[in-house]
């Protein structure tokens, strides 16, 4: 009779005695596509935000944009925050790559996609001062692409953990409004954000020996 360790049930990682993971799956990755003479609906580019704390953004364009005049109306600002439980995924995986062009192009925005610190290297809340970070840098940032964003339409964007950080992001930056002008958040696009409260519901005392839930509660914070 054997007995397995909780922790080899994850097909995804394996915790290390150091505290970092080692993350099992290699999820698909797209460059960026920067290049204005692809005959692509919405470019796309990286950009650095904290090299200190190896955070970055990709940025996208709708093509279009480009051959706009100077006194075209500008485009709609929507920063975004990808999901993955905390501890998966980046800003350039395909999934949420290709989320952002189709976004980028559907509702004519230029999109920020966020690449913030991940647990449990990185334990809350490093991934909301990333986020708020994130915003202070677009407001300062004097790159081209982001010229053609309205500052004050931005709208901050997710859904499942990214949901979570960006409404921990909405939160500071209203407390934060002064320093982040002209940069103006009109709103929250959250699609079933991933929430816990400092009380648990009845359905996650029922299951509250669930390794799912307890390897989550063991690594984001």
């Amino acid at each position: 009779f054997t007995t397995t360790s909780p922790s080899s049930l994850n097909p995804l990682s394996n915790p290390n005695p150091n505290g970092t993971f080692t993350r099992l799956q290699n999820y698909p990755e797209t460059p960026p596509s920067p290049d204005p003479t692809l005959p692509i609906p919405v470019l796309s580019k990286d950009l650095t935000i904290d090299q200190s704390k190896h955070t970055w953004a990709r940025i996208y364009l709708p093509h279009q944009a480009l051959n706009t005049p100077p006194n075209h109306p500008k485009l709609p600002l929507i920063v975004f925050y990808h999901g993955g439980g905390f501890i998966f995924y980046h800003a350039n995986s395909t999934y949420f790559h290709d989320f952002c062009v189709r976004m980028a192009n559907a509702t004519q925005s230029v999109v920020v996609s966020v690449d913030y610190r991940l647990a449990p290297e990185h334990r809350l809340p490093a991934a909301y001062e990333d986020s708020v970070q994130a915003l202070h840098w677009i407001r300062a940032s004097n790159d081209l692409w982001l010229a053609h964003a309205d500052f004050s339409r931005c709208y901050l964007m997710e859904e499942s953990v990214g949901g979570n950080i960006a409404y921990n992001a909405g939160l500071r930056a209203a407390a934060e409004a002064d320093q982040i002008r002209p940069l103006k958040i009109k709103g929250m696009i959250l699609i079933q954000p991933f929430f816990g409260g400092k009380k648990r519901t009845p359905s996650e005392l029922r299951l509250a020996k669930d390794l799912k839930r307890v390897r989550v509660r063991k690594v984001i914070g």
